[in-house]
Parts: C-alpha cells; sequence; structure tokens
C-alpha cells in the first residue's frame, strides 16, 4: 500500500509542549516532553465530507470546539513526541480523507434460503421432540 502524506496547512495545528505523566523521576518533574497536539479542522481546507468523516473518527479526541486534541507523551524527548503526535494526525487524516465503499445491495441466495429454512425446521423438531405426549 502506497503511503500519501498528508499535507498540513500551516495554521490548522497548534502544538503544545507539557509535562508528562507517570515514571521518571526528576526528568518528568523538570521536563516539557509531551506534546498535546491541536488540529482546527476548520482552518484546514478539507473538503467538508472529510471533516464530518474525521470527526466521527476522533472520537474522544474531539473537543467541545470541534478540535481534535492528540497528545504523545510515549517517548523521552520532544522531537520523538511530535513525531508520534504528527503521525497519529496524518493516520487520521489519511482515513478520513478516504470516502467510504458504497454498499450494493445483495440479496440472498436460493440455497442459503433453503439453508436457512431447513435449520429452521431441524430446531423445530428438536424442541418438538422435547414436549410431553399428552395423548
Amino acid at each position: 500500500m502506497e503511503s500519501k502524506r498528508v499535507y498540513l496547512r500551516p495554521g490548522s495545528y497548534e502544538e503544545k509542549f507539557v509535562r508528562s505523566g507517570g515514571h521518571g523521576g526528576q526528568n518528568v518533574n523538570k521536563v516539557a516532553t509531551a506534546v498535546q497536539l491541536r488540529f482546527f479542522p476548520a482552518l484546514s481546507g478539507l473538503p467538508w465530507a472529510a471533516i464530518e468523516r474525521l470527526k466521527a473518527l476522533a472520537g474522544s479526541r474531539l473537543t467541545a470546539e470541534g478540535d481534535i486534541m492528540i497528545v504523545a507523551s510515549e517517548y523521552r524527548t520532544q522531537e520523538q513526541n511530535r513525531q508520534a503526535a504528527r503521525a497519529r494526525l496524518e493516520e487520521l487524516l489519511a482515513r478520513a480523507l478516504r470516502p467510504p465503499k458504497n454498499r450494493r445491495a445483495t440479496k440472498p441466495s436460493y440455497g442459503s434460503k433453503l439453508r436457512r429454512l431447513e435449520g429452521k425446521k431441524r430446531h423445530s423438531d428438536i424442541k418438538r421432540d422435547r414436549r410431553p405426549d399428552f395423548e
């Protein structure tokens, strides 16, 4: 599968560095290595349909203002976390830019209908055999 890089328009996102939580001792307490990448879909120049798909795909990363917030803190350096956050955003955008496949309505085949009815009859016979005879 070929990988197309998504172009991020300047001003459509901002990065903010904050202190990470978790293990790490003094490094965690004094160095802001985690990155919060905030993406503004309205300023991105994406087609409206892609923005709607993007918001649906974002899930809990979607803020009340309609922005997408991606937090990356798995690495010890700002640069690695910045690259990780941008990679996640690019992957999300690539998925949103791919239009969904149209579903073609199909009918069940004659054989599948017969198999379904045969299964129902078999199950009915099993249940009928469990009933007591009152005659």
